[in-house]
């Protein structure tokens, strides 16, 4: 047990942290813990730092590839086999299914990645992820692909296809300034 909260512990979040740190030249970039709490969020300084950046991005794309790919293939298949749902049923599974492919991809990744969690340990990891991060990502992808196509997949047409790459970008972009937050703030990965 010890040596499993051993290996937990760094992949956890402080494992990413460091890797931002690591990757930086400036010791300004990376403060303590306790000296990033300090800064204040509206500071230019608090969010200047590069590395934590690029580690957020990364952080924010393997919860944005999990939460699409079972948010998008969710509301195809309920549209084509279960359109008596109704639109907001639709939606909400979509969102369910979206967050669920989010967890499985993630827990693979601990497992089968540079971290090489115990397969009990990557889903406890994977499952104490911010859920606030996985909701504002589906939220605002459904939000955009909803007023952009009505909510409807349409795979043959060019305008669906534009349609979610927006919204896949709107995905992207509102969890990331919290989860840079969290990083910076906390030492906290969300994803």
């Amino acid at each position: 047990m010890r040596g499993s909260l051993r290996r937990l512990r760094p992949a956890l979040f402080t494992g990413h942290r460091r890797l931002a740190c690591n990757e930086s030249k400036s010791k300004t970039e990376c403060p303590s813990k306790a000296a990033a709490a300090t800064l204040s969020l509206s500071s230019t300084q608090f969010w200047s730092s590069s590395p934590i950046w690029k580690r957020a991005g990364i952080n924010t794309l393997r919860c944005l590839i999990g939460c699409t790919a079972g948010d998008f293939s969710a509301m195809w298949y309920l549209q084509t086999f279960h359109a008596d749902l109704g639109l907001s049923t639709i939606m909400a599974l979509s969102m369910a299914s979206g967050i669920t492919t989010s967890l499985l991809l993630e827990t693979a990744l601990l497992r089968l990645g540079r971290d090489r969690l115990s397969w009990i340990a990557a889903v406890k990891t994977a499952a104490g992820m911010s859920i606030i991060s996985m909701v504002t990502m589906e939220a605002a992808e459904n939000a955009v692909d909803l007023h952009l196509t009505g909510g409807m997949v349409q795979l043959d047409s060019p305008a669906f296809w534009a349609a979610a790459l927006l919204s896949v970008a709107a995905g992207f972009l509102a969890p990331l300034p919290y989860n840079y937050v969290r990083l910076r703030k906390y030492g906290k990965a969300c994803h």
